[in-house]
């Protein structure tokens, strides 16, 4: 009887988990814009209660407000299209030579050796250090702000390729070699999926360290982007301008970040997670 009873189910279940699934993936975004949003909420009933002017840090009515001007004469477009540039430019400068020299030092223990410490200690110096070196080598225009943007992906992504590929289990790679297989099937099918979700991290890390360079970067003499409107803020005395500028960079910084992660998740249906699981009970 049971027997019978369960196939009529089974569909049933399986119209559940789907739209548990499709709940899950709506209700997260929303769950993420909650908090600033009573935040901005609050300050701004705080303002027009009187309990402050608004005055060094603007409540969101008037944000928006700047917002909506920068946008209507073009300035906001412009300016956020210059420094997304950069960073698309950097960031894919510092992925591949971030992913090349982490997976040349993952795989070869003598290479490793000889130019780690090296990097290592590159790692350690402070991104504004960089600026008048890029500058007097670079000159102050383009070059020398994608440059800096890149070294700043690079170090991350290096850091998380070669930790990837040092850190494949020596089981997973016996199999490979039980199975005989060549040296591109142990790449595709044993050391790809070992290292993907390291490497997916590291891309992470690598594009927030991106959208931090970027401000140093257009700090350095630029006529447009993010930076240069919060250089232009403090200069007229408009916190309205500035508050505006760091929302956009963290508006485009986590609209990039979901682009990746988005990107990423059909190649990491494999792994068998506790988030997995718990979405599935």
């Amino acid at each position: 009887m049971s027997a019978a009873i369960e196939p009529a189910a089974q569909p049933k279940r399986n119209d559940a988990k789907r739209a548990k699934s499709v709940l899950s993936r709506y209700s997260s975004p929303a769950l993420g814009l909650f908090l600033p949003l009573v935040l901005a909420l609050g300050w701004e009933l705080a303002v027009r209660a009187g309990f402050s002017n608004g005055r060094l840090v603007p409540p969101p009515s008037v944000i928006y407000a700047t917002f909506a001007e920068l946008a209507k004469t073009g300035e906001l477009q412009r300016h956020a299209a210059a420094t997304l540039a950069r960073v698309v430019s950097g960031f894919g400068i510092g992925v591949i030579a971030g992913t090349v020299l982490g997976a040349i030092t993952g795989y070869s223990t003598l290479v490793r050796r000889f130019i780690d410490p090296s990097l290592q200690a590159l790692r350690a110096i402070p991104s504004i250090a960089w600026v008048p070196l890029f500058i007097l080598w670079l000159g102050i225009f383009e070059a020398s702000k994608v440059t800096l943007i890149a070294v700043g992906v690079f170090f991350p992504v290096y850091l998380g390729v070669m930790g990837a590929v040092t850190s494949v289990d020596r089981k997973i790679v016996e199999v490979g070699r039980a199975f005989r297989l060549s040296g591109f099937n142990m790449v595709r099918r044993i050391l790809l999926p070992a290292v993907l979700p390291a490497y997916v991290i590291a891309l992470r890390s690598g594009l927030g360290l991106g959208w931090m360079f970027v401000v140093a970067a257009e700090f350095m003499g630029a006529s447009e982007g993010l930076g240069f409107l919060l250089v232009d803020g403090q200069q007229l005395g408009k916190p309205a301008q500035i508050v505006a500028a760091i929302v956009a960079f963290a508006v485009i910084g986590k609209i990039t970040d979901w682009l990746i992660v988005g990107i990423a998740a059909p190649f990491l249906r494999w792994e068998d997670r506790f988030k997995s699981q718990a979405s599935q009970d």
